[in-house]
């Protein structure tokens, strides 16, 4: 496992970055692929420690905070949480069946605001671009995945039928869907 560990406002500490390492070790028996983990750990007003872990593996991305007054009980709350959310997706995982061959090409872009508000511009400026493989999922796994990636909402290929489709967090807490209407 690759852990790359960024200390803020404090002095880098290998006892510290040792025990992240031996701590994160833990999650190897959740996934056997090749995991990075990006660390921020850092001290805000002298007195609160923060840990922030990110792992990416295997076509998951998790993230972890978690905020304490001792560094090492930030660690472990924090490992601990990305370690049940682990759990929680290799238990979800089988009880689907993995679908492959069938992911498809998206592409994400962001546009230069100005150039949507200006009415003398034909096209909008597009600021950044990107595309990425989406694998056919099932409305309760999107769910889970963007609890994991703690987003707002995700895009994906529904397993069941092959639409794309998107679920969000609603205000009140809930999860809604958006599919596309058949045949109208």
């Amino acid at each position: 496992m690759q852990v790359a560990t960024t200390f803020r406002h404090m002095e880098v500490s290998a006892p510290v970055r040792d025990y992240l390492q031996e701590k994160l070790s833990r999650v190897k028996k959740y996934i056997e692929e090749p995991i990075d983990a990006q660390a921020v750990l850092s001290v805000e007003k002298k007195i609160r420690h923060r840990a922030e872990v990110t792992l990416v593996a295997k076509g998951i991305t998790i993230k972890g905070t978690e905020t304490t007054n001792d560094m090492y009980a930030a660690i472990d709350a924090v490992v601990d949480k990305i370690e049940r959310q682990l759990k929680r997706y290799k238990d979800r995982l089988k009880r689907h069946k993995p679908l492959s061959g069938r992911e498809r090409q998206v592409q994400k872009t962001v546009l230069k605001a100005e150039s949507v508000d200006e009415e003398g511009s034909s096209e909008p400026i597009i600021i950044h671009s990107h595309s990425f493989s989406v694998k056919p999922m099932s409305v309760e796994e999107a769910v889970m995945q963007m609890d994991l990636l703690h987003k707002d909402f995700l895009v994906f290929t529904n397993d069941r039928n092959e639409d794309i489709n998107v679920v969000y967090r609603r205000k009140d807490g809930n999860y809604g869907l958006i599919e596309p209407q058949q045949g109208a």
